[in-house]
């Protein structure tokens, strides 16, 4: 029975864990961020930055600090992001808002389509200013 002493060692190995790494929290993942993006119909044009509100605004988009705090107050339902009405044209030159990535550590995956970058600009705000 040369197995019992090797599965006896085995158990002890795997079972032997030093009390530092057992009482270690894991380590917070790391604020991915979201990547906006703007894009004209058909994709004939894009623009894009990132933007990164945790621990602090951050990222390349030019009001980082007010689209954050637009996202923050709409509970990071863009959908429900606070409006900043204003006239616009009626021309019809369709533009598609994306956001993808994670915020407050859940993922979001969010677009839609206005008929024009100041109808997307009156019901988006900061958000999607770059």
């Amino acid at each position: 029975m040369r197995s019992l002493p090797l599965a006896a060692a085995l158990i002890a190995l795997g079972t032997a864990v030093p009390a530092q790494a057992a009482d270690a929290a894991p380590a917070p993942a790391p604020q991915r961020g979201l990547l906006l993006t703007v894009s004209g119909a058909q994709n004939t044009w894009i623009r894009g930055v990132l933007l990164r509100c945790a621990p602090e605004p951050s990222g390349h988009h030019p009001r980082a600090a007010e689209a954050c705090a637009a996202i923050t107050r709409a509970r990071g339902d863009f959908d429900a992001l606070p409006r900043d009405p204003h006239a616009c044209t009626k021309e019809f030159e369709p533009v598609t808002a994306t956001a993808t990535g994670t915020y407050e550590g859940r993922a979001v995956g969010w677009h839609k389509t206005y008929p024009n970058v100041c109808a997307m600009d009156a019901e988006t705000g900061h958000v999607f200013r770059f």
